[in-house]
């Protein structure tokens, strides 16, 4: 039952946004018996700066998740980031520290990197290619560069999305081989489709496929159809692959860890979902 030492996770988002979270979390709540829950709160662009600041007025509110369009928004508005956020540009997870701040960080590619690597991909000092320079891609590719990779590459038909995701990496990890003039995958270790090439059938390839090396981990963020074209066409060259949606339910762990509040694994939380219900 919710009541007043519930503890709130609001999740903000535009009035348009499809609210999902709450059909992943709190299964899971409810199942470990945490005294908390996820609520949706839609709120304009031009409300959100006074809306967040408002939320962490409420005495139970332990955290907010943001959505877009307030993403990048809400990085001004917070009294510290962590570096995935400054390369990202953007900022999903808030919450107050000890002395009352609030304090940012990004989630989305963490999502992608705790894939990986519980697929048993060491990305330490490996080379990685992330294609699609949006939001999502500059989250994977912030996490990515956080992970003691060599070098990055990034590549979108923005060039000046890509230039300026290369500079942001350059800046908070100068140690990292960084260019952003091609999507020819060959010489990476892993490769990352970072756009929407994949959500329609008829969509041509992100990337050259018979330039991936067999050994090369191939990832995609398209969630629509779960084996797209490109994931298939890399899995029969004997890639090791993973689907959209695993980056989805991986991510969850690290906005529960953020938060304080005990971790899963993404089999659990999937078991509990309650999206196709």
């Amino acid at each position: 039952m919710i009541n007043g030492n519930t503890e709130l996770i609001a999740h903000i988002g535009y009035p348009t946004h499809s609210f999902k979270s709450p059909m992943i979390y709190n299964p899971y709540f409810e199942k470990m018996g945490i005294n908390a829950v996820v609520v949706p709160m839609a709120c304009k662009a031009e409300h959100f700066d006074v809306f967040l600041k408002s939320v962490f007025n409420l005495a139970n509110v332990r955290g907010a998740l943001i959505t877009m369009p307030h993403k990048v928004t809400a990085v001004g508005l917070l009294h510290d980031v962590t570096p995935t956020v400054r390369v990202a540009g953007a900022c999903n997870a808030v919450k107050r520290d000890a002395q009352g701040h609030l304090v940012g960080d990004m989630f989305d590619g963490a999502g992608f990197t705790r894939g990986v690597k519980r697929k048993g991909f060491d990305l330490k000092n490996k080379r990685v290619l992330v294609v699609g320079s949006g939001g999502v891609g500059s989250a994977i590719a912030a996490s990515l560069a956080a992970e003691h990779i060599v070098a990055i590459g990034v590549f979108d038909s923005n060039t000046s999305a890509a230039e300026g995701l290369a500079m942001r990496i350059q800046q908070n990890y100068p140690e990292l081989e960084v260019r952003s003039d091609s999507k020819d995958p060959e010489g990476y270790d892993l490769v990352v489709n970072a756009t929407p090439m994949g959500m329609n059938e008829e969509d041509p390839l992100p990337m050259d496929v018979s330039r991936i090396d067999p050994k090369t981990f191939v990832g995609e963020v398209v969630m629509r159809t779960e084996m797209t074209a490109f994931l298939s066409a890399a899995k029969a060259r004997g890639c090791q692959v993973q689907v959209g949606s695993d980056m989805l339910f991986e991510q969850i762990p690290a906005y529960l860890e953020f938060f304080g509040f005990p971790s899963t694994t993404s089999e659990e939380l999937r078991r509990l979902s309650q999206l196709s219900a």
